[in-house]
């Protein structure tokens, strides 16, 4: 396998990651939810009801931006709240271009908010201030907010929707220079998943050689690290997020940082490859960076790490794929390769297996030929009733690639049920090779007449 290092300056284009901090209970899911437009985070007025950090992309006045969920700290009590505060705080440093800092009217400055304040000061990250819950309160109170010395306290009510126009307005102001120019000839690969999966080791087996003598290209995050190569006259860059430093011994901590990274990269990437320890096999973590990846309809290759420490018979491979088929049931497509990064073992193929998963994400299907698969398909298996109505396909075109889409006209789009619509994907992958690959299937409802 040839691999050469090579400078690549406008490879690594990324979209703006804006985080949202604040200790609990100051409305940072309620502006969350007000700013996507819809409700996605768990909104209560209990501290720390938001389990699960979320994420969204943000287009405003032709902006565009991620915007980060910081909530759902769970606390195990009074005693570790500013732990908690701290490591949110920690995080929006390590991998936001804008933090907004969320604090609370009603309550006033807390020492909590000073604390933060002061590790925000000391970051090279831009901070917008903002005051939540302004409604009901005398105005005057805003000007107690200068003494974080964050600059101007933009007042808001997250509830009401008041002030957050002027707010965005302030976060994307300086978004310009973010903008990069990609290269169209390099793929850029995300190597991803938990902490000590191997991916460190597997950066370096590909590379041929410590890291740490690597010159590094800027990446997303302070431990992130893009390195350019090339492959059979491919040009890459591997985007490395195995530098998640453990600042807690608090698991939970230690999750939020490998997923909040992994979402940063594989929004990043044309390709994300899914480092999974074999000896531990699937956890819920990694169910969970695998859901990522999915969601983000991205072409990936799940690597089964450590495959050198693993018992092995002839049938080894084959059991180990069939309980990955039981856990990643969302991803059927998956493309498994058992690797060591530590021995090298079958290392020269990961880069041809990405390859070929986002040939596959780019494979585009004559419509005659689409059209005869899914009108044997419904011969094989009819729609069936709904409401004594059946659906009728007219014809299906696709739409696009990366991933492959496709267009499915149709009488009405309300008869067609949501597993006929994974019959017709299964038929579709069945037919071609969409391994590695999402696909995504839309219906558009089309009049008897109109044909």
């Amino acid at each position: 396998m040839e691999i050469q290092n090579q400078t690549i300056e406008n490879g690594n284009a990324k979209k703006p990651l804006v985080a949202v901090v604040g200790r609990p209970n100051v409305g940072k899911s309620t502006f969350f939810n007000k700013v996507a437009g819809r409700r996605i985070s768990i909104v209560d007025n209990v501290p720390g009801v938001t389990r699960d950090r979320v994420y969204v992309d943000v287009d405003w006045v032709g902006y565009n931006f991620t915007l980060i969920d910081t909530g759902g700290l769970e606390l195990k009590s009074d005693d570790l709240m500013w732990k908690h505060i701290r490591t949110q705080a920690e995080l929006a440093i390590d991998i936001s271009d804008v933090i907004i800092f969320l604090v609370d009217a009603k309550t006033g400055v807390t020492t909590d908010d000073l604390e933060v304040a002061n590790m925000l000061r000391k970051s090279n990250k831009r901070i917008v201030l903002a005051v939540n819950k302004i409604d009901g309160q005398d105005p005057s109170v805003v000007f107690d907010f200068y003494s974080l010395g964050l600059g101007h306290p933009n007042p808001i009510s997250a509830e009401q929707g008041l002030g957050i126009g002027d707010l965005l307005d302030e976060v994307v102001k300086e978004f310009d220079k973010y903008e990069i120019i990609e290269d169209d000839n390099v793929l850029k690969i995300a190597v991803v998943g938990k902490p000590n999966s191997g991916k460190s080791s597997l950066v370096n087996s590909l590379l041929g050689y410590e890291r740490s003598i690597v010159t590094n290209v800027a990446g997303t995050t302070r431990d992130a690290i893009d390195t350019p190569i090339e492959y059979d006259g491919q040009k890459f860059l591997l985007i490395d997020t195995a530098g998640i430093r453990k600042k807690a011994k608090v698991s939970e901590d230690v999750e939020y940082y490998s997923v909040i990274r992994s979402i940063a990269a594989i929004k990043r990437a044309d390709i994300v490859l899914i480092v999974i320890d074999a000896q531990e096999m699937l956890t819920e973590q990694d169910i969970k960076i695998c859901g990522l990846v999915h969601e983000a309809n991205k072409p990936s290759v799940i690597l089964m790490n450590k495959w050198d420490l693993i018992e092995k018979d002839t049938n080894t491979a084959y059991q180990f794929t069939n309980k990955l088929k039981e856990q990643l049931k969302f991803m059927s497509y998956f493309k498994p390769l058992y690797i060591s990064a530590l021995t090298g073992k079958r290392v020269n193929q990961v880069l041809k297996a990405a390859i070929e998963v986002y040939e596959n994400a780019s494979r585009h299907i004559s419509t005659g030929l689409l059209n005869e698969i899914i009108n044997n398909a419904i011969l094989t298996n009819e729609p069936p009733l709904k409401s004594g109505r059946r659906l009728k396909i007219y014809y299906a075109v696709q739409g696009g690639v990366n991933p492959p889409t496709f267009v499915f006209f149709v009488n009405d789009t309300s008869l067609i049920h949501f597993s006929y619509l994974r019959f017709l994907e299964n038929q579709i992958r069945d037919a071609f090779v969409f391994e590695g690959t999402p696909i995504k299937l839309v219906t558009r409802a089309k009049k008897d007449s109109e044909f």
